[in-house]
This record gives C-alpha cells, sequence and structure tokens, in this order.
C-alpha cells in the first residue's frame, strides 16, 4: 500500500482568511501586473485578523458588467468604480465567515487615478479597502458614517505609505 501524504495543517498562517481575486478583464493585468496581490494584500488589511475562517471574492471587472449589474442590484444605469455585494451571512458553513464580493470597474477606476492624478495602483488599493469596509457594514449614507469610514480608510491606506485620498493635494504620477 503506497504512502499518502499528511493533511496540510489547516491552523497555517493566515488559514482564517480566503481572499479570491478573479480577472476577468485582462485591462487590469495589463496595466497592473500585480493587480491581484493588490488585492489581496488591501483586503486583508481592511478585514485585519479574523477571529474565524473569513471568505472574500473580489472582481476585476469591466465598465459593461459593472454598470449591468449597478443597474440590477441599484437602479442605477450607470458604470461606477465599486460594487460591494454583503453575502448577508454572518457564518456559513462550518463557522466561515461569507463576507460578500466586491467588484471594479477598469475603466471607471483608470479614468478616475489619471484625473485626479493618482497612481492606478493606489486608487485600486483605495477603490478595494473601500468595498471591503462596505462588506463588514461601513456605510457612508450620513455624515457620521463618512467620516467613520474615511477615517478607517486613511489608516489603512497610510500603513501602505498612500496619503489621505479624501485630500485635495494628490500624489505624483509614476
Amino acid at each position: 500500500m503506497a504512502e499518502q501524504d499528511p493533511p496540510e495543517d489547516p491552523e497555517q498562517p493566515d488559514s482564517h482568511l480566503d481572499i479570491a481575486v478573479a480577472v476577468p478583464n485582462p485591462a487590469w493585468t495589463e496595466a497592473l501586473p500585480d493587480a491581484e496581490a493588490i488585492c489581496v494584500s488591501s483586503a486583508a488589511a481592511a478585514i485585519g485578523k479574523p477571529q474565524r475562517p473569513t471568505e472574500v471574492s473580489i472582481v476585476l471587472s469591466s465598465d459593461a458588467d459593472v454598470r449591468d449589474l449597478n443597474r440590477d442590484f441599484r437602479g442605477k444605469d450607470k458604470p461606477t468604480n465599486v460594487l460591494s455585494f454583503p453575502s448577508g451571512l454572518a457564518s456559513g458553513v462550518g463557522g466561515t465567515d461569507m463576507l460578500g464580493d466586491v467588484i471594479l470597474a477598469f475603466e471607471t477606476v483608470a479614468m478616475e487615478a489619471e484625473r485626479d492624478g493618482k497612481t492606478l495602483d493606489s486608487h485600486l488599493r483605495h477603490l478595494v479597502v473601500h468595498g471591503v469596509l462596505h462588506l463588514l457594514g461601513f456605510d457612508h449614507e450620513t455624515d457620521e458614517e463618512a467620516s467613520a469610514m474615511e477615517g478607517r480608510e486613511i489608516e489603512i491606506l497610510a500603513a501602505f505609505g498612500i496619503r489621505d485620498p479624501y485630500s485635495p493635494i494628490v500624489e505624483p504620477v509614476r
């Protein structure tokens, strides 16, 4: 009888966090080869250290796809930079927190970065953090909510060396 490899230890570092990134729009990786890694590190920073298994999905898509989702789920027939879809499941199978999905539109994100004098990587990082914070229950419907959410975003982005994205001072484009 052949020996089998022992099963992997389920308590590996970061084993509580599963961040899946899909890139159906190749424009993302053409413009930003490390887009997937940026998404993973940004989402992980926004989530922090979960106490139990936590899953989130990030999709790097197009304006056309995001426009369809925005129209179908929000009644707004136009593209937007980022959409967040909370799963609504506090704890799924096996006690896993399934946060939901964050979908980003390449053309809108790239246009905003250029318009605002930001690098594409820092704008992507900001929008992933923003989207994941929505999945965690943050919102910006009131001034108080916006202040709390923006403060958290600024804090997370500062750890990546990115200045306040709400500041009128723009970073030089690299």
